[in-house]
């Protein structure tokens, strides 16, 4: 694990994996975003479509914050609601007093881009993938540390311990746990823990598991002064009513099943795929996956993309990502039988590469 400043050589923050879909028009096969397919479920756009005759009102936070907090045995005052967990990045950015900032990479590049925009200089820690992006030490006089578990694009899902010992007096942790929710029983979150030296801060989406991507919802755990702090920045009334409601029901006993039976799932098929991967002798699956998506190394990756996009799939390119490059390639996990029609092509494209 290194720690550098930027180089003059930047990787483009603000490419996300829908950009692949919408550059080829459609019609492609979507590996590159991590959405799961199938969502909305039936019973989930039936109450969003429920709330259509009350949007005369303005929204009403009450029921969500509530069942957000009930969810996670927290207090209602440590909860904040966003329009996505990326608008709890700007937040974030603007809100916080902090000196030296750290962000850990490779993930999820709007943190970043979100603290630069905000004025801030960001210094980078580098996970290796020889060591399979394991979580170590980060400079002791950083104030403002962030990373995601399980983290994007890496899948790898770091241990609660280790990431609960970056917390200290004096600094602010910020965990991205978007993805938490696709691993089995969310083991390793932070989120249920309110006793961590300092101040320590979770952010959550709803948007992979559920399919709300075009909704905006997420929320932010907290340490009640920094999330009233938050709060204030927000514009009135910052989440819609259809997005509350979201927020409402997919945090009941009913919905959890669901998505805990869906992170089940997902395991299998994640597992399904790493092993047809493994197949070709000149890619290779870096770290452990835990998430719904693979992190691969293969070279001439960037020219495979494009290959890949004239067999009708598109994947995420990993270039974009600081710690990595253009031999690298991020792919959702998918059923079985996309993922034998994927294979299929893959193998088409390097056999002619």
């Amino acid at each position: 694990m290194t720690a550098h400043d930027m180089t003059a050589h930047e990787p483009d923050l603000r490419h996300h994996g829908d950009a692949e879909v919408r550059a080829a028009g459609r019609g492609l096969v979507d590996l590159a975003v991590n959405v799961r397919t199938g969502t909305p479920p039936t019973w989930l756009r039936e109450r969003l479509a429920a709330t259509l005759g009350d949007l005369a009102a303005y929204p009403d936070q009450g029921a969500a914050r509530a069942a957000v907090a009930a969810r996670h045995g927290r207090p209602v005052e440590e909860v904040l609601l966003t329009s996505g967990a990326a608008e709890a990045f700007v937040l974030l950015a603007r809100v916080l007093t902090v000196r030296h900032i750290v962000v850990v990479h490779p993930q999820f590049t709007e943190p970043e881009a979100a603290l630069r925009d905000a004025g801030h200089r960001v210094n980078r820690v580098l996970l290796s993938p020889e060591d399979g992006f394991r979580l170590g030490a980060v400079p002791e006089e950083a104030d403002l540390v962030v990373l995601g578990n399980p983290t994007n694009p890496t899948s790898v899902l770091h241990p609660a311990g280790a990431v609960a010992a970056l917390a200290r007096p004096g600094r602010t942790l910020v965990v991205d746990e978007a993805f938490m929710d696709t691993v089995p029983g969310e083991r390793e979150s932070l989120a249920p823990l309110r006793d961590l030296p300092g101040r320590v801060v979770v952010l959550r989406s709803l948007t992979k598991t559920w399919g709300l991507a075009g909704l905006r919802i997420g929320y932010v755990l907290g340490p009640a002064p920094l999330i009233a702090a938050l709060g204030a920045a927000q514009p009135l009334w910052p989440v819609s009513t259809p997005a509350l409601v979201a927020a409402e029901v997919c945090s009941g006993p009913s919905a959890l099943a669901e998505a805990e039976q869906a992170a089940a799932e997902l395991a299998l098929r994640r597992a399904y795929l790493v092993k047809g991967l493994a197949a070709f002798p000149m890619l290779r699956v870096y770290g452990e996956p835990a998430a719904s998506f693979v992190l691969v190394r293969l070279p001439g990756a960037a020219a495979v993309r494009e290959r890949l996009r004239e067999h009708g799939f598109a994947v995420r390119r990993g270039d974009t990502f600081p710690g990595l490059g253009e031999d690298w390639l991020r792919i959702a996990v998918r059923d079985e039988e996309t993922t034998d029609r994927f294979l299929n092509a893959l193998e088409t494209v390097l056999s002619s590469t």
